[in-house]
């Protein structure tokens, strides 16, 4: 461009491009020399140290059970279940079964007994004495005569408690009644025992008839 021309530019307002900045000199620097005129770090890996997991095995990431195994366990659970509630109810079942037996077989039981001791017993309307004993947990009462006391001491009677009745009946009876339902039996003297194993058997022990047991 001539310099007519760009005056003339110049007095319009245009004004030169301006001009790239100069580069920077890059500046060459020799490595450090170590022993030898080698670098520092010649000869050497890139990690002088062991890494922090050396000599240690990889630990494995945690796997949750498999669903497979996970409902396996869960199926075995509720059959164990299953088998302990079945036994549980079976068993409640069979003691059941007992129970109403035992109770059938003392029903049996005590229907013999009233028909074996019909017409046996030996209960007196003239009795005028009263012969204490416990049965049942309670002190329950028979009245007999002077004679009748004297062998219910001795061993020869006995009584029998049959539908909420207290019986004199002979030893014999008494023998055939234990046999047939032995709770029935309500008292049976043994004349060999000492004396404080029935203190109700002295006849001189009174008790007012009229106290309240």
């Amino acid at each position: 461009m001539s310099n007519s021309l760009r005056d003339q530019l110049l007095g319009l307002g245009f004004q030169d491009a301006p001009k790239p900045a100069p580069r920077p000199k890059q500046e060459h620097r020799r490595p450090q020399a170590g022993q030898g005129g080698k670098p520092a770090h010649a000869g050497r890996p890139a990690h002088a140290g062991k890494p922090a997991h050396a000599g240690k095995p990889p630990q494995r990431p945690h796997k949750p059970p498999h669903p497979k195994a996970a409902r396996r366990e869960d199926i075995d659970l509720a059959k164990a279940y299953a088998i302990r509630a079945q036994k549980e109810k079976d068993e409640r079942i069979e003691a059941e079964r007992l129970k109403q037996e035992e109770a059938r077989l003392r029903r049996e039981a005590k229907a013999r007994l009233e028909a074996f001791v019909k017409d046996k017993a030996l209960n007196a309307a003239e009795a005028e004495h009263v012969r204490h004993f416990e049965y049942g947990g309670k002190i329950k009462r028979v009245h007999v005569t002077a004679e009748q006391l004297k062998a219910l001491n001795a061993g020869e009677l006995g009584v029998v408690q049959v539908n909420g009745r207290y019986l004199l009946v002979d030893a014999a009876t008494l023998a055939e009644a234990e046999a047939i339902f032995a709770p029935a039996v309500a008292l049976k003297v043994d004349p060999d025992a000492p004396a404080e194993d029935d203190p109700y058997s002295d006849p001189q022990y009174q008790v007012p008839d009229d106290l309240v047991w």
